[in-house]
């Protein structure tokens, strides 16, 4: 048995969202997604399908060019090979479920990608 929790160590960055790896599975990797208000992550893809789960604040959710508002507690899941994009109307945590084939570098390229 592991145990963690997404809110420890929360750190929010000003130059871009700020990824973490909470917790991995035999089958999954948990990822925490910290974005300060205004913060992007810029339309991306992955070959897997993830779940998104807004933690706190609201987030922007964008899916091929539709536009959805997540708000706390929202919960989403997303096929491989869909472009994304979000936008953090405030400060908000998001939990991102990847498959173990998946990888957290990937998640971290996109963010260094999307830094303002």
């Amino acid at each position: 048995m592991e145990q963690n929790s997404f809110y420890n160590d929360l750190v929010f960055t000003d130059d871009k969202v700020k990824i973490s790896v909470v917790l991995e599975t035999s089958f999954s990797k948990e990822i925490r997604i910290a974005f300060k208000k205004g913060q992007i992550m810029k339309e991306h893809k992955t070959a897997f399908p993830i779940v998104v789960h807004l933690l706190e604040g609201s987030i922007e959710f964008g899916v091929k060019g539709e536009k959805h508002q997540l708000k706390k507690g929202d919960i989403l899941t997303l096929e491989g090979n869909i472009p994304h994009d979000l936008l953090a109307n405030e400060e908000s945590v998001v939990r991102l479920t990847l498959s173990k084939l998946d990888s957290p570098e990937r998640v971290e390229k996109v963010a260094e990608d999307s830094k303002s």
